[in-house]
């Protein structure tokens, strides 16, 4: 058996480098929400101290949830890692909790809201702590979209989908309108029984992993696929153009998987001979074509886990998780699909100032940053959440 010991490369720094702890704004998917108290510094050498001391004061009123992009300092702290409905779930698990402390971005907390009791509060450490792609579908634009589809005699044909990594209101415009929530691992099961219901897909927000399921896995063409962008005038398409469509997508991404490129995949094939290139379904279409391997978070760890000593591996997915998979298996080589540094910048806007800061906030009976989805579009969105767990 070969035997391989992996040192971790960093990839080079870029302007996103920039927004790890907290340094700098990214306008262009940060909501831009300054917290509210004093946060302390990141030089105390006494933070890790200090939010054991406010965890375990706390005890089991408190229940932390980190998703898998977080940063170490960070998830070191989590009761709980996963995914973003992983981790709703699990807080709806635990009813006993009375404040659940979402390690994340805003939407995974307004879902956690969603299926949890009213006597749990949710509390998102850094409210600037957004979502580029959830932010890319805005309710008033998407209803003005639909509008159009009644006035084309189409929206009868079309059940909406949206994926998990979407707002509330989007959740509960779906829900309203008879659709489904999938996440990056049943999105097939999802367009499935949509298909079953109807003869057209609206997929939001995030056109990748739409067109990416609908074309590889379950067989339809790119030229079924339309993209609806709420920028131009009637979405950029024509009537017969959507007439046609068996899936409109919106014209949405995610800011770090939509950073890999064909060219990437090439590079590492000619760095790295053998090598495996695994990557998440919200990547380009040409860049999933490419990779030998595709999947969710959840698969991409699986994978890894399971792979053969001496193995290599090139993962296009979020820095953070990629570098704590290599760091806990440095008998495989596992690299980043880029050569660049990639991390999701707003999930990045947490870090252990603002979990030290909430914690003893809630030690001094103070709830900061709680995350309250209204009751209307809470009950929609938990019928198409509610959807997507019968599906077969």
């Amino acid at each position: 058996m070969v035997r391989v010991t992996s040192t971790w490369t960093e990839p080079a720094n870029t302007a996103t480098a920039l927004l790890l702890l907290g340094k700098g704004t990214d306008p262009a998917s940060e909501r831009g929400v300054d917290c509210p108290g004093d946060l302390p510094a990141p030089s105390d050498p006494g933070l890790v101290a200090r939010a054991r001391a406010a965890k375990d004061a706390l005890g089991d009123r408190v229940f932390v949830l980190g998703h898998h992009y977080q940063r170490d300092e960070v998830i070191q702290f989590a009761d709980v890692t996963g995914d973003s409905f992983k981790l709703a779930r699990e807080a709806a698990a635990r009813p006993d909790a009375e404040f659940i402390v979402f390690c994340g971005v805003h939407f995974m907390a307004e879902s956690a809201d969603i299926l949890t009791s009213d006597r749990q509060q949710v509390v998102l450490p850094d409210l600037a702590a957004g979502c580029s792609m959830a932010d890319m579908a805005v309710l008033g634009q998407v209803e003005a979209a639909w509008e159009q589809f009644t006035d084309l005699g189409i929206a009868d044909e079309i059940v909406p989908v949206t994926y998990m990594n979407s707002s509330a209101d989007i959740k509960g415009f779906v829900g309203r309108r008879g659709g489904v929530v999938c996440t990056s691992s049943n999105a097939e099961r999802a367009l499935t029984w949509a298909f079953e219901i109807g003869s057209k897909v609206f997929f939001l927000p995030d056109q990748h992993l739409g067109r990416n399921t609908a074309v590889r896995q379950m067989g339809f063409s790119l030229d079924d696929c339309v993209l609806y962008d709420p920028h131009k005038p009637n979405g950029g398409l024509t009537a017969e153009q959507l007439r046609d469509a068996r899936m409109i997508l919106w014209r949405g991404h995610c800011s770090v998987h939509g950073r890999f490129t064909l060219d990437s995949v090439r590079e590492v094939r000619d760095r790295v001979p053998g090598v495996t290139v695994l990557v998440h379904p919200e990547c380009r279409h040409d860049v999933v074509q490419a990779a030998d391997m595709v999947g969710s978070t959840e698969y991409i760890i699986k994978a890894l886990e399971a792979a053969p000593a001496g193995s290599a591996w090139a993962v296009g997915t979020e820095l953070n998780l990629v570098r704590r998979m290599a760091l806990a298996h440095p008998d495989k080589q596992i690299m980043f699909l880029d050569r660049t540094v990639c991390y999701c910048s707003t999930m990045n806007r947490i870090d252990l100032p603002h979990l030290v800061w909430s914690l003893e906030e809630l030690v001094a009976g103070r709830v900061p940053n709680r995350i309250v989805v209204d009751p209307g579009t809470a009950h929609h969105a938990r019928a198409a959440l509610d959807r997507m767990l019968t599906l077969p």
